[in-house]
């Protein structure tokens, strides 16, 4: 029994959620998300709250339960408030800078990185070196900032490069003598 599949999902007001078959589309102030569900999986809305129960005639539709739910709660979250992660530049000289779609990173290459933004994420730059990335979508939320962060990730001796806000960086000890 999954523990996180059993909660309902609340449908907070001025979110509208359409069941077709297994796709979902949810919209709300911030935009609209649409999702294929698992066919082992049954979504369904009585009043304000979405309810997913597994089908046992599918082996494996235990497995996707507490899935489905974390997917749809996501989606039902993303459109009412939305979602933001921040990422943290370490380093002499390093700094970003948002130019329309286009985020300009300097990490110590001979050259700046543009990133370009997809769309659904917006991002916006704190003293040179905070990044927010904001957005409706968790999974491309989540999906950018691992590949922005992974133009420079964080070095355990002297802890430079893209780290999330908060993130603790294992440290290693330098040359001794």
């Amino acid at each position: 029994m999954s523990r996180i599949g059993k909660l309902p999902i609340s449908v907070p007001k001025g979110v509208e959620v359409t069941i077709e078959n297994h796709t979902i589309q949810v919209t709300g102030k911030l935009g609209t998300l649409t999702r294929k569900f698992p066919p082992q999986v049954q979504i369904t809305q009585s009043g304000d709250q979405l309810i997913v129960t597994p089908k046992p005639e599918y082996k494996d539709s235990g497995a996707l339960w507490g899935l489905s739910r974390a997917l749809l709660n996501n989606m039902v979250k993303g459109v009412s408030e939305g979602f933001t992660k921040t990422l943290e530049i370490i380093g002499v000289g390093y700094r970003a800078a948002v130019e329309g779609r286009i985020l300009r990173l300097n990490l110590g290459f001979s050259h700046p990185v543009d990133f370009n933004l997809p769309d659904g994420v917006e991002a916006s730059v704190d003293k040179n070196t905070v990044l927010v990335l904001k957005g409706m979508d968790i999974e491309r939320i989540g999906q950018t900032c691992a590949e922005i962060r992974a133009y420079r990730l964080p070095e355990p001796y002297k802890g430079k490069g893209i780290s999330y806000m908060g993130e603790k960086i294992l440290r290693k000890v330098g040359k001794k003598k």
